[in-house]
C-alpha cells in the first residue's frame, strides 16, 4: 500500500469514527433505527405488533374478562411515551383479576409492562387502577392502552396511522361489551419539539374526539398537560418553556358541551427529581402522576 493510500484510508476511519460517535450522542441517524430494532428484537420474551405495541409477553396469560357494571372503569388510555411502558417502575395488580390489561380482545391480569403500548419498561396506569379500587371508587378497573413513543397528534388525528388503531381497540372493546367510561389523553412532548402551533394542535386533537364520537365513544375525554421532554438522548429539547403553543392548546380543550376536560397537568406536577431521565417518569414520579388521575377520576361523575 502507498502512503497515500495509508493515510487515505486513515482519514476516513478516523471520519467515520468521528461521525459514529457524534451520530450516537446527539441520536442521529441510524442510531434511533438501531435503538427500536433493539427494543423489538433483543428481549425475546416479547413480541410487537407493528405499531411497534407490545403484543405479548412470556408472563401474560389471558383471563376470563370481567363483565362490566355500573361500578366498572374502562379506561382508554392514549398518547406518546409517558403513556406508554417507558417508566422507572413496575406495578401490577394488588387487586388481583378486578384490574385487568385489555389488549386484542382479551384480559389479562394487569401489571406492567402493558400489552398494547410500546416499550417493556414501567408503567402508572396499572397503579392507578390499585388507587381506585383502593378508594372504593370503583369495583373493577379495565386498563385499555394505546401508547407509542414519539407520536404526534397528527398520527391521531382522523387519517392518521395511529387514529385506526384506536379506533380498532375501542371496536374489540364495544364486541367485549364494554363501554368506555373514560378517554385519558398524554400527548403532547413531540409537538413541542418539532413546534406544532396552537391551532393546528387543538385542530387535530379535535379530529381525533371527533373520530372516536362517530364510533360510539361518548365518554369524558381529559386531556393532560404534557409537553415536557428534556435532552437529545429522548428526543427532546435542551430547555423548556411552561408558556409554549401546545400547552396553551391543552390548557384551552376542556369544554363542557363537548365532555372535553382537564386532566393531570405533568408539567406542573412533576421536578426534576420526578424523572429518571429528564423526560420520564421514575416511581415517585409515577406515584404523584397515578395519585393525580386518582383524584380526578375519583370525584368525576
Amino acid at each position: 500500500m502507498s502512503r497515500a493510500s495509508f493515510l487515505l484510508a486513515i482519514l476516513v476511519l478516523t471520519a467515520t469514527y468521528l461521525l459514529g460517535a457524534y451520530s450516537g450522542r446527539h441520536d442521529f441517524f441510524p442510531f434511533p433505527v438501531l435503538h427500536a430494532m433493539k427494543s423489538r428484537m433483543a428481549p425475546d420474551r416479547y413480541t410487537f405488533d407493528q405499531a411497534g405495541r407490545l403484543a405479548s409477553g412470556d408472563q401474560k396469560k389471558a383471563i376470563a374478562c370481567p363483565q362490566q357494571t355500573e361500578r366498572t372503569a374502562v379506561l382508554l388510555l392514549v398518547g406518546q411515551s409517558n403513556a406508554g411502558n417507558h417508566a422507572g417502575q413496575r406495578f401490577r395488580s394488588e387487586h388481583g383479576e378486578r384490574v385487568v390489561n385489555f389488549f386484542d380482545g382479551q384480559c389479562y391480569a394487569a401489571a406492567s409492562p402493558l400489552l398494547g403500548s410500546d416499550g417493556i419498561s414501567g408503567e402508572y396506569w396499572t397503579q392507578l387502577g390499585n388507587l381506585l379500587l383502593d378508594r372504593g371508587s370503583f369495583d373493577q378497573v379495565v386498563l385499555a392502552p394505546v401508547a407509542v413513543t414519539g407520536s404526534e397528534v397528527s398520527r391521531w388525528a382522523l387519517g392518521g396511522d395511529l387514529n385506526g388503531i384506536m379506533i380498532g381497540t375501542t371496536s374489540q372493546l364495544q364486541q367485549r361489551g364494554y363501554v368506555v367510561t373514560h378517554v385519558l389523553w398524554v400527548q403532547g412532548e413531540i409537538d413541542y419539539v418539532v413546534g406544532t402551533n396552537e391551532k393546528d394542535y387543538r385542530d387535530r386533537f379535535l379530529s381525533l374526539v371527533t373520530s372516536l364520537r362517530s364510533h360510539g365513544v361518548g365518554a369524558p375525554v381529559y386531556v393532560a398537560i404534557a409537553t415536557k421532554c428534556l435532552s437529545a438522548s429522548n428526543g427532546g429539547t435542551r430547555f423548556h418553556s411552561a408558556e409554549n403553543p401546545v400547552a396553551r392548546a391543552q390548557l384551552g380543550l376542556p369544554d363542557g358541551s363537548a365532555d372535553l376536560r382537564r386532566g393531570v397537568n405533568l408539567d406542573a406536577l412533576l421536578g426534576d427529581l420526578d424523572r429518571y431521565d429528564d423526560c420520564h417518569f421514575g416511581s415517585l414520579g409515577e406515584q404523584k402522576v397515578a395519585r393525580a388521575w386518582a383524584d380526578l377520576l375519583s370525584t368525576a361523575r
